[in-house]
């Protein structure tokens, strides 16, 4: 098959998941769960435009490095080494030591996603955040699959995006009328404050959150910010053992099976994590 005769079928099968996956109700879930956190992701994007601009980069290509980066934290390490003219390879290892934390995120992205095709595994990477794992996770904390997942993240990750990018191009474009005695910085610092604040909901994340700033101060000595990456995986490591310490004194759901049914697969995973203890009933003659 040709592409010309592939393509307009490939577009509209890519219309019809588009149109499913924002009509469905877990879309607008996703839409309402970053409203509460957008005023924060924007004022950090605001901060990070601003930052662009003042260190020298021109307005066209800090708008291109906005959209194509989409990581304020990669973006606000980078800078400084940009405008230095420090080496490509060394530019390319500060983003990639900043950003090593989602590859702890990947690894429990890939319990809901990891069934999807990789282009769109792509796409959900690109549009991945902090903000929008930490609602995800607390929304779905089971870890099993579930058909509402898709459109929730799609809902949470436009939400987030728009967010980012209006304000970050704003203080693009705004930047040399935003004087530095306005202390935008302290201002983006404390919007996020309070989104993280808004996501502490058990002693799990509170335990978790008091360990990684707590390591992260200790090893703020560290280069190219290697401190970020030390708090997540200290944070990461309390926070699953926690979990397992849970698991450990929770007492297993005792499930009744009919003597002549099959398990379900979801049911047989919380088998065997220890979650449910299924009871066949006995066939009497």
């Amino acid at each position: 098959m040709s592409y010309h005769a592939a393509s307009p079928s490939a577009l509209r099968r890519w219309r019809h998941t588009l149109a499913t996956t924002t009509r469905h109700p877990a879309f607008r879930d996703g839409i309402r769960e970053m409203f509460g956190t957008a005023l924060g992701v924007g004022a950090w994007g605001l901060v990070t435009g601003v930052a662009m601009v003042k260190s020298g980069m021109g307005v066209g290509m800090a708008i291109f490095m906005s959209l194509l980066v989409y990581a304020g934290s990669a973006q606000l390490a980078t800078l400084p080494l940009i405008m230095a003219g420090a080496p490509l390879w060394v530019v390319w290892l500060t983003a990639s030591c900043v950003n090593l934390r989602f590859v702890i995120f990947s690894s429990l992205w890939r319990t809901y996603f990891g069934w999807l095709p990789r282009r769109q595994r792509l796409w959900l990477a690109y549009f991945s955040g902090d903000v929008i794992f930490a609602a995800f996770m607390k929304r779905y904390p089971d870890q099993r699959r579930a058909p509402d997942q898709l459109p929730f993240f799609c809902g949470a990750a436009s939400t987030n995006w728009l967010a980012w990018q209006v304000f970050s191009i704003a203080g693009i474009l705004l930047a040399n009328e935003v004087p530095l005695s306005w202390g935008l910085g302290f201002a983006g610092t404390l919007a996020l404050l309070g989104v993280l604040l808004s996501m502490l909901f058990d002693r799990a994340s509170w335990i978790s959150a008091g360990v990684a700033a707590t390591a992260a101060v200790a090893a703020f000595a560290l280069p190219l910010k290697l401190n970020i990456l030390v708090a997540i995986a200290a944070a990461v490591a309390v926070g699953l053992l926690i979990e397992a310490l849970e698991k450990h004194r929770q007492v297993p759901e005792v499930v009744l099976v009919p003597a002549d049914s099959r398990l379900p697969p979801e049911e047989r995973e919380r088998v065997r994590s220890g979650d449910e203890v299924p009871l066949r009933e006995e066939r009497h003659p």
